[in-house]
């Protein structure tokens, strides 16, 4: 029988939200790269600062994208 600490169930659930989080930002950047080319560092780093929450908005605003421009000012409202 194995015993799990509170830590190691906090590690374990840290590591979830990581994970979830960096798929997340894999499949917008795909997304937004294949709509847009290639988004300049600041834009990348902006987006690479999102939570899974924000990220998962974006996913579905990008749909309304038609410019970068769109998705700066989705940002700036951030």
């Amino acid at each position: 029988m194995e015993i799990v600490t509170s830590w190691m169930q906090e590690g374990i659930e840290r590591g979830l939200v990581q994970g979830r989080q960096q798929g997340e930002l894999a499949l917008i950047k795909r997304l937004l790269n294949r709509r847009f080319g290639s988004l300049t560092p600041q834009l990348q780093e902006r987006i690479q600062s999102l939570s899974v929450a924000e990220l998962e908005d974006l996913g579905e605003a990008l749909l309304d994208f038609s410019t970068v421009a769109d998705l700066e000012a989705w940002l700036s409202d951030r």
